[in-house]
């Protein structure tokens, strides 16, 4: 399962990398200096902890900084068909928010 998880997400990232150069590569920059400044964690990392207790196949992820901190948000295909939006804090896997796709809260 967790092997699906980790190449859904690799294809996801490669779908989202195409954006106009000059933004992906500042985006690239700024996420690869956050991982080797130890801000935030490999998201093959934070998928695993995320997937303990938020199981399905990735659709999409982000990072994005919010609020002064990195967030990795999150879309999954849960086994019911249903889809979940996890905000999941970067440094340390903390889900921070999750909401279905209609909106309510859970």
């Amino acid at each position: 399962m967790h092997r699906r998880l980790l190449g859904a997400a690799g294809l996801a990232l490669a779908a989202g990398l195409l954006v106009p150069a000059a933004r992906a590569d500042s985006d690239h920059d700024r996420a690869r200096a956050a991982l080797v400044a130890g801000e935030v964690l490999p998201l093959a990392e934070v998928l695993q902890r995320v997937a303990r207790q938020h199981p399905g196949h990735v659709l999409e992820v982000e990072l994005e900084r919010e609020d002064g901190r990195w967030v990795y948000e999150l879309k999954l295909l849960q086994g019911d068909g249903g889809v979940l939006k996890l905000e999941a804090d970067a440094r340390d896997g903390t889900v921070l928010r999750r909401r279905s796709e209609s909106g309510g809260r859970r």
